[in-house]
This record gives C-alpha cells, sequence and structure tokens, in this order.
C-alpha cells in the first residue's frame, strides 16, 4: 500500500474519532467558551475540505476554517512512540504517536 495512502488514513481516523494519540489546543482555543470549543472540534471531527493548496503533499494533516467570524486551524504531527522526535514511519502506526493540535489562526 502508498504510504501516502496509508498515512492519510490515519490521520482521518484519528481526526475523526480522536482515538489512538493525543489531542490538544492551544491557550487560544481554551479560553473560549465551552460552547465554542466543542463546536470548534465538532468542526475539526468533520473537515473535508482538502485541496491541493491546503494538502499538499495529500496526508490531511492540516485544515483551517472560520467560526464566529475567527479562524482556526488544526494540524497533525506524527512522532515516535516515545514523543522525543518524528516518527521514524508515519504510515506505521505501531511505531508512531499521532498528536492533533487545535489552535487560532493567530496562534500558529
Amino acid at each position: 500500500m502508498d504510504a501516502t495512502f496509508q498515512i492519510r488514513e490515519l490521520n482521518d481516523a484519528f481526526r475523526t474519532q480522536l482515538v489512538g494519540g493525543r489531542v490538544f489546543v492551544t491557550a487560544g482555543v481554551a479560553a473560549k467558551s465551552l460552547d465554542v470549543q466543542t463546536k470548534v472540534m465538532q468542526m475539526v471531527i468533520e473537515f473535508s475540505a482538502f485541496t491541493p493548496e491546503n494538502d499538499p503533499y495529500g496526508e490531511h494533516d492540516f485544515g483551517a476554517f472560520e467560526h464566529a467570524g475567527e479562524q482556526f486551524f488544526w494540524k497533525i504531527d506524527c512522532y515516535d512512540r516515545e514523543m522525543n522526535s518524528g516518527s521514524p514511519d508515519p504510515a506505521n502506526s505501531a511505531v508512531t504517536t499521532r498528536v492533533l493540535t487545535v489552535m487560532l489562526a493567530d496562534e500558529y
């Protein structure tokens, strides 16, 4: 199986189920009301607006959207299991810890 396809599948599964990795929000997102945080996370989970411009490698590891007049970003990074460095093989979930970070665009 193509590594890019496998990475994309693993990233999509993690992002849509929020299982199999770690999820972080930045201070700016954490400062929002619980209702806003809930809506933003739902928008991350449902995100499907991938284009060659925002997903040049086809890995579905970044997204941007607007909610209530503010721009939000999310990104997925792949680390080794101990989270000391980058994953040796992001296509292999046995050696990878995925980290999803949700942030305000101005925190990027």
